[in-house]
């Protein structure tokens, strides 16, 4: 009997559709698919077992109720931010490599990351409803648990920050940090790690919207940065380090302060821009730590250069017209664009990352090359929004 893989996911991804499910059936997995939104996996072949997936509780009862279990769970496994403590306390209880749930816990809450952060990068951190007239402005207010810059403003003065909480809270009503603004480049630090080691995977140079936003623009491959001790420090501090993880951080006047955590692979198809640039099955190599295997040795290939970038909407209303998946080359650059929205949805632009109507990688052998066949790409394609 094949072993089994219980994948745990909240909405439907991309990550989860086209690159882990097909890695774990190429992995010859048996998979069952734990989730709250049943209605979304309708891609999904396998059982599915309909649990409150952000109670370990529910996790650990559905696996044991699935028709999986006589041998055991060879895996219980998320790439969602909001659920890595939940599915980390569930493999834990059956005595399978999991993350640290407290690491887990960390990552996603904000204000915690701050505190537990302190003593190595102390950075200003409040509650943004409770900021003392001292703070060190600008600040940074933002979700304490959110995701995909969404909610996330610069705000200059106490006056503008009242502001922003009080706009915000029309949204949403869960907990705001407020926090000092850090200048410098932002990058990101991709890692893998197995329980033994935590490899290095890259970097990606990120190019951000103007203030008062925070929209990620474009993801350029670079070699990581000469602070990025600094940063495996600090995650080290955090107690992360088993499986992937996704960290954004600034690098200024020779310090590098993390910005945020997110305790799985990067999103927004940077992960299928990942694999191809590694030249390794990425998504084999993440379920495979989960399974207890160490990580396998690879070549890194040669100089190369790379970029994702999201085509962003520009205005509200309905998408008319988009290209569908397209993969194709031009000259020596490989490109490939999978779509976020798809003809006929209604687009309202929010200012985060939610507004990409689809993300275009380019692979080539220098940054002129790669940005031309951008240009071009871009160029010869039309998303219309009516």
């Amino acid at each position: 009997m094949a072993a089994s893989l219980h994948l745990v996911a909240g909405k439907a991804t991309d990550s989860v559709t086209h690159g882990f499910l097909p890695a774990a059936a190429r992995l010859g997995l048996d998979v069952t698919l734990l989730t709250d939104r049943p209605a979304a996996a309708h891609g999904f072949d396998g059982p599915v077992a309909e649990c409150d997936v952000s109670d370990f509780r529910e996790i650990i009862a559905a696996v044991e109720a699935g028709p999986a279990f006589e041998d055991g769970p060879a895996a219980v496994f998320s790439n969602s931010d909001f659920l890595q403590a939940p599915a980390a306390l569930a493999a834990g209880y059956f005595g399978l490599p999991a993350k640290d749930w407290r690491a887990a816990t960390r990552a996603k809450n904000k204000g915690l990351m701050r505190r537990h952060l302190a003593p190595v990068d102390p950075v200003f951190s409040a509650d943004a409803r409770r900021v003392p007239e001292e703070a060190p402005y600008p600040l940074v207010v933002k979700p304490r648990e959110g995701v995909a810059s969404e909610d996330v403003f610069l705000v200059q003065d106490a006056a503008e920050l009242a502001a922003r909480v009080k706009e915000i809270a029309v949204r949403r009503d869960d907990p705001l940090v407020a926090e000092q603004y850090l200048p410098g480049r932002l990058h990101t630090l991709e890692t893998l790690g197995d329980g033994r080691e935590i490899r290095v995977l890259g970097s990606f140079l990120t190019t951000v919207s103007p203030p008062p936003f925070f929209v990620e623009e474009r993801l350029e491959w670079v070699e990581p940065p000469p602070e990025t001790p600094q940063v495996l420090r600090q995650l080290e501090a955090l107690g992360i380090g088993f499986g992937a993880c996704h960290t954004e951080f600034v690098v200024h006047e020779g310090r590098a302060h993390i910005i945020e955590v997110n305790y799985r692979l990067i999103g927004d198809h940077c992960d299928f821009l990942l694999a191809d640039l590694l030249g390794v099955p990425l998504f084999e190599q993440i379920l495979k730590v989960h399974l207890g295997e160490p990580l396998a040795d690879w070549q890194v290939p040669g100089p190369r250069h790379a970029v994702a970038e999201p085509v962003i909407a520009d205005r509200s209303g309905k998408l008319t017209a988009a290209p569908g998946p397209l993969q194709m080359e031009d000259g020596p650059v490989r490109l490939a664009y999978r779509p976020q929205r798809e003809v006929g949805d209604t687009v309202t632009v929010t200012r985060t990352n939610r507004d990409y109507l689809g993300t275009v990688r380019a692979i080539g052998p220098s940054a002129d090359q790669v940005d031309a066949a951008l240009a071009r790409f871009r160029a010869a394609h039309d998303w219309t929004i009516a």
